[in-house]
């Protein structure tokens, strides 16, 4: 056997796996990813030209003046990098991106789409079953978005969801596969197994809070979202605490190791780790102005929960990178 041969077949070969041609399945996801696009882009292209559509009067959004210009400019520039990554995951070009330039994106994806999957299905259960807002509720809330606006793009959201999860899933599978297949191996050195165990501990706090939110508790929450708390409400706390107790308990396998497959600790860490931190990060944004303008208002605990929630995503993340890291060095 020829030393060239040798070394294409090594295990940590840096060669780059062949390209697979593309299927019908990929092919038709491609399509649905980047359709599923065009509502929330038409959407923000049209505030961002001047339009009011599904806004009403007396929304927070039209005080919101320049910052909402450029927060309409972010998320759109956000949404359209849904086109490049699906181009990226079904283009032979794309095996040429390096690895952390594509994860990175898709990491941040999976975080904000995530607690709309669990959410959003939720909330049309609960008002399928007649247990929507109140009136009261319904009076407290703020005028923000026309209900349609919600509609169109939340299920643009999902879909969009579905269709990456099904070409990221295969393209890791192809070009990572030794990393993620297999038994979780021994566990993670010192200090991984220190960082696990903090993400644990602010994890089961941040998901603790959100779940007494979820299901009524009005402590800590400013007068506003407690006034206008619902069982529509609940199943977004409810999401949140899903999100975080995947995060620690995934993080927590992963640094134990033992002979249990990889691959559900793997997907429980990623999932939970990017959902916790994506939307820590972006309430607190919120909360500190940089979206409206004016700032959602917060209290002390609202702050430090969300803060919480961002920091479990950072922990169980770095055990995330250790273990690929592990996996890549052995």
């Amino acid at each position: 056997m020829s030393t060239r041969a040798v070394h294409a077949t090594h295990p940590m070969s840096t060669a780059r796996p062949p390209v697979l041609p593309l299927g019908t399945g990929r092919r038709v996801l491609r399509a649905t990813a980047l359709a599923a696009t065009l509502p929330y882009l038409t959407i923000k292209a049209a505030w961002l030209a001047g339009s009011r559509i599904g806004i009403p009067e007396g929304s927070v959004l039209l005080r919101a003046g320049t910052a909402l210009t450029v927060g309409n400019a972010i998320t759109l520039a956000m949404d359209a990098c849904v086109i490049l990554l699906v181009l990226v995951l079904t283009r032979p070009w794309g095996r040429r991106v390096p690895g952390w330039l594509l994860t990175l994106p898709v990491f941040t994806a999976t975080g904000l789409l995530t607690p709309i999957v669990l959410g959003y299905p939720a909330q049309l259960v609960v008002k399928a079953l007649g247990l929507g807002a109140g009136e009261a509720a319904r009076a407290a809330r703020e005028p923000f978005l026309d209900s349609w606006v919600f509609a169109v793009v939340y299920t643009g959201f999902i879909i969009q969801a579905i269709a990456l999860a099904g070409l990221f899933v295969p393209y890791a599978r192809e070009r990572w596969g030794r990393r993620l297949q297999g038994a979780l191996g021994p566990g993670l050195p010192s200090p991984t197994g220190v960082v696990a165990g903090a993400a644990a501990l602010a994890g089961a706090v941040a998901g603790a809070v959100q779940l007494y939110w979820a299901f009524g508790g009005t402590a800590g929450l400013p007068a506003e979202r407690a006034a206008a708390y619902s069982a529509e409400t609940g199943v977004v706390s409810a999401a949140h605490a899903i999100c975080a107790f995947a995060a620690v308990t995934g993080a927590v396998l992963l640094a134990r190791g033992g002979a249990g497959r990889a691959r559900w600790p793997l997907a429980l860490t990623w999932i939970g780790s990017s959902a916790a931190l994506a939307w820590g990060a972006w309430t607190l944004i919120a909360v500190l102005g940089v979206n409206l303008g004016e700032g959602e208002p917060s209290t002390t605990v609202f702050f430090l929960a969300y803060a919480d929630q961002m920091i479990t995503g950072l922990l169980a993340g770095a055990v995330l990178v250790r273990h690929l890291r592990s996996r890549a060095e052995g």
